[in-house]
């Protein structure tokens, strides 16, 4: 029994290691590397066999069939298991390339083999289907005929994202289209029986973690029957400070130039073709300005002041330190002592542009310190330009001569040659007019001219433009600026309150109930906040807003304050735990994304199943992130010498009641993601430095889960240590990999 115990654990230890050597190894030597010498070969597949098996004959010696939600639950895995190596052993996967009207019998495989079909596809029609009034693809669709000699009948499909057709067992995916739309790239998939050994396995793992919670014999229903929960005892947490940056400094010097502040709203209320869609003039001006700053507001100026302060009075902004600059090495190039450069800081005394030479290094591919940050300052003084040409400005819209296609053009822009006469010279000379009334003071004659241009868009984007709903409420998102202000006024809030609860503890008084109310009012204030902000944005983009590290660090935050509000009468320490949290995955999201922007959502992301992915996954980790805080907070108690061994006691039953739901929500939220990644890839786990990380975390944390097998977890200070450090894979999994491993779910990638 024993001997079976460590044998299955250790190699359950050996299988983590492996796995996480793995990842490191994709990013040294690359995917083709791992998935040859690790995922796919044989030793791997074994390791993988012998732990289940051993696994298994562990659980049938330890009666674990006495319990037959906790059976069925173990069961499930074993389930997964058998199915990925059924896939393993049967399974076809491979690319199809067809040409519209040609007819297809193969399919090639990542070796470069051909494998034949029992039958042949023909693509009769590929079309791209794009966002209104745009050429960013909505949907990529292929209509296809099945010819079957075998049953001598012609069947009549379809094909696109997020939409498979199959047949005899052959699943087809749109993964692409040639450059001249007239033919399709098929991802093909062969799985006769793995994928129903899986998706078996997935159906008995929901049902039985549903069972898990309702019986009553269940240790997390033991758990919550413990009389320390029922005690009025609180608890405190842990400190974090953030230093505010100097830049309300800067807002007493002298502003330069702008127009007043009425003239600028009428250029931000025009439409604009920004990140291959429709909006305001207004979402570009402040990402302009957030590019450039880091900020939306610059020395009390709105975004629409800046950017038209560009366009105007470029000689003016030329002498203002505007442009952050981040790099090191950017500043000696530039030879600024501060984070900021002017743009007149670029040009040496001799009219040369001091980063060309280093740019010319790193475009003929030479290794250059801090590649990236120099980069980065060199966009912005491109960018700079493009706006003051009026490059970036595609505010004129224009159908061809048929009226089928619409095009957006710059003032700057090559039109076409067949273009009408009248459309021509307006867009060639309107903004020219412009600026001259506004050179002669005439505002009210430029905001004349500025309704014109509006007009024109509304005109020849007949049908075409954002509802009027929605245009407005892209402008009252882009006021939802106040990220930064939220997340610290919320980690300010934490720290009060960690003062107060170290105050109540070490006093052995009560906490106010005046306090917890107006803690609790505050609480509210901040998720109306955020609600309405990610309501706002998920409105405005036309699909959940969880598609970037922006994003869902904002609904992880939302999370957390809906947890508390859950959780906290039943746990008090939750209330800290939640401003605290809330502020941190502000912080971070803001870290994550300085320049975040509202895009078109990639067809093939466009699944519910991915939203419904995304939610329960963030959900669990701030769970997770609540049982680390509980960890610091029995560390702190456990330091401060004082007799605190039922509060840390108290605080190991919440962290094990926590931890259950929060392991299989992850769990739960890893296979809805191979579920999503099935129908719209062709294939449920493809061994993703994400995929891998969530796998480690999940197995990791459910160590947790087994006392009586693993007897360390009895010992509150080992298991509040275990809670804090295994924390770790999750920091790794989301942020390790975003932004050092890469992978398909990096968002640092995309």
């Amino acid at each position: 029994m024993k001997l079976l115990k460590r044998t299955a654990f250790s190699l359950l230890g050996i299988l983590l290691l492996i796995l996480t050597i793995a990842t490191i190894l994709e990013k040294i030597y690359g995917t083709d590397f791992v998935n040859e010498y690790i995922y796919s070969s044989v030793p791997f597949v074994i390791l993988w066999g012998v732990t289940a098996i051993t696994s298994l004959l562990y659980i049938i010696k330890s009666k674990l069939h006495r319990q037959p939600v906790i059976f069925l639950l173990h069961l499930s895995l074993l389930f997964i298991l058998a199915g990925a190596f059924t896939t393993w052993i049967y399974g076809e996967q491979g690319t199809m390339r067809v040409r519209q009207g040609e007819q297809q019998t193969s399919f090639t495989d990542s070796k470069g083999i051909s494998h034949q079909l029992p039958f042949s596809i023909t693509l009769n029609q590929f079309e791209i289907i794009y966002y209104k009034g745009t050429l960013a693809p909505m949907d990529f669709i292929s209509h296809i005929s099945v010819a079957d000699k075998d049953c001598h009948r012609q069947i009549q499909g379809k094909v696109s994202m997020n939409h498979i057709f199959s047949y005899q067992h052959y699943r087809f995916y749109q993964s692409g289209y040639s450059e001249d739309n007239e033919g399709s790239v098929f991802s093909v998939s062969h799985d006769p029986y793995g994928i129903g050994i899986t998706y078996a396995g997935y159906t008995l793992l929901l049902l039985s973690t549903v069972f898990f919670f309702f019986s009553p014999q269940s240790r997390f229903r033991q758990l919550l029957k413990s009389p320390l929960l029922h005690r009025s005892l609180t608890v405190i947490l842990l400190l974090f400070a953030f230093s505010l940056n100097s830049n309300f400094l800067k807002a007493n010097s002298p502003s330069p130039k702008v127009l007043p502040r009425e003239v600028a709203e009428h250029f931000g209320d025009l439409y604009i073709l920004y990140n291959n869609r429709i909006c305001p003039l207004q979402t570009f001006a402040r990402d302009f300005t957030i590019k450039l700053y880091g900020s939306s507001s610059y020395k009390g100026l709105t975004p629409e002041e800046v950017l038209t302060g560009w366009l105007f009075y470029y000689d003016s902004w030329k002498n203002e330190p505007i442009i952050r600059i981040k790099s090191n090495e950017a500043r000696k190039l530039l030879e600024i002592e501060g984070n900021y450069a002017r743009l007149k800081d670029y040009i040496s005394t001799i009219n040369e542009y001091k980063l060309e030479k280093m740019m010319n290094h790193i475009r003929s591919g030479e290794q250059v310190t801090d590649k990236r940050g120099i980069e980065e300052a060199d966009e912005k003084f491109n960018i700079i330009n493009l706006v003051y040409t009026g490059a970036m400005m595609k505010i004129f819209p224009c159908r061809n001569i048929a009226g089928k296609t619409l095009e957006w053009y710059s003032q700057s822009d090559q039109l076409p040659q067949d273009m009408d006469n009248d459309k021509w010279v307006f867009i060639r000379k309107s903004m020219s007019y412009v600026n001259e009334m506004i050179v002669m003071k005439k505002y009210n004659d430029a905001c004349l001219l500025l309704e014109k241009i509006k007009k024109y868009q509304q005109k020849e984007c007949d049908g075409l433009l954002p509802a009027d709903n929605k245009f407005k409420a892209e402008k009252i998102y882009n006021q939802f600026d106040y990220s930064k202000s939220v997340a610290m006024a919320c980690i300010c809030i934490g720290l009060i309150c960690f003062i107060y609860y170290c105050h109540c503890m070490a006093s052995q008084k009560r906490t106010s109930r005046k306090a917890i109310i107006i803690l609790n009012i505050l609480l509210w204030i901040v998720f109306t906040y955020l609600s309405a902000a990610i309501c706002l944005r998920g409105y405005v983009s036309n699909h959940l807003p969880l598609s970037n590290g922006f994003e869902t660090m904002q609904f992880m935050a939302w999370c957390t304050l809906l947890l508390t509000f859950l959780l906290q009468r039943k746990f008090a320490m939750l209330l800290p735990f939640g401003f605290l949290l809330c502020g941190l995955t502000l912080m971070v999201s803001m870290l994550g994304e300085s320049n975040p922007q509202i895009t078109q959502l990639m067809p093939v992301l466009q699944s519910p199943l991915l939203s419904i992915h995304v939610v329960v996954i963030m959900i669990a980790y701030s769970l997770l992130a609540f049982i680390m805080l509980n960890g610091v907070t029995a560390v702190i108690l456990h330091q401060s010498q004082k007799e605190c061994k039922e509060q840390i006691e108290r605080l190991q039953i919440i962290s094990q009641i926590i931890l259950y739901p929060a392991i299989f929500l992850l769990a739960i939220g890893i296979f809805i993601g191979a579920v999503w990644a099935n129908v719209s890839w062709g294939r449920y786990w493809g061994w993703d430095p994400k995929e891998v990380w969530a796998l480690i975390t999940m197995l990791v944390y459910a160590l947790a889960l087994h006392p009586r097998s693993l007897p360390w977890f009895h010992r509150t200070m080992f298991f509040h240590v275990f809670c804090i450090t295994a924390f770790i894979t999750v920091l790794i999994t989301y942020f390790g990999v975003n932004f050092l491993l890469g992978g398909m779910h990096s968002y640092a990638n995309g």
